[in-house]
């Protein structure tokens, strides 16, 4: 897998679509308590990732010492959203397997991270803050889903499906990277943003 693929792995534009087909997954499964948790979690990621983003862009928060500006929204995107899509392939096949798909989901978010440092797109201490809370999000997840009735598969099938495409129409026809700078500049007063580049 070529690098930009992997970035592209923890990009909103493909995240959110599987969150929302995994909280999908989950109510077609009759599984309420782990959809309401998962989507609680994520949504607060999500969150966490855009708040910090602003408060940089508008106040030029951060921590300069650990080169922090704001956590990685794809290191965390990547870590929560793919941990627990491993877990609910094989959650039916035994804890060994179980605890292996996480942990091939907790690494596969670490790989994303280590991609964005390599390219210049995150600084360490940015994609280890957006790795933990990915992985805190998902692990939590798991444990709320961790058991729940069978459902009918191709109605859970249709339904991540329908969830996935409506989610990937939303997220492609909502510019967010210009909604948060317009959101940091209406919130800070600022005329200008901060540069989120070190020379530029």
């Amino acid at each position: 897998m070529s690098g930009l693929a992997m970035l592209h792995l923890g990009d909103i534009t493909l995240t959110l679509p599987v969150a929302a087909a995994l909280a999908a997954w989950l109510l077609a499964c009759r599984a309420w308590r782990g959809a309401l948790c998962w989507g609680l979690l994520y949504a607060m990621a999500i969150t966490l990732v855009g708040a910090s983003k602003i408060a940089f862009l508008g106040w030029g928060t951060g921590i300069p010492a650990l080169e922090f500006k704001a956590i990685s929204g794809h290191a965390t995107g990547a870590t929560a959203v793919f941990p627990i899509v491993f877990f609910l392939l094989v959650r039916e096949h035994g804890p060994v397997l179980r605890r292996a798909a996480v942990a091939a989901g907790l690494v596969l978010g670490a790989l994303v991270a280590i991609m964005l440092v390599a390219g210049g797109h995150h600084t360490a201490s940015e994609v280890a803050a957006g790795w933990a809370t990915g992985a805190a999000v998902s692990l939590a997840a798991i444990r709320c889903t961790a058991a729940w009735p069978p459902g009918q598969p191709t109605f859970a099938i249709f339904c991540a499906a329908c969830a996935f495409a409506g989610a990937t129409l939303l997220i492609k026809s909502a510019p967010l990277g210009y909604w948060m700078a317009r959101a940091a500049l209406a919130l800070s007063g600022s005329e200008r943003l901060h540069s989120w580049y070190i020379h530029g």
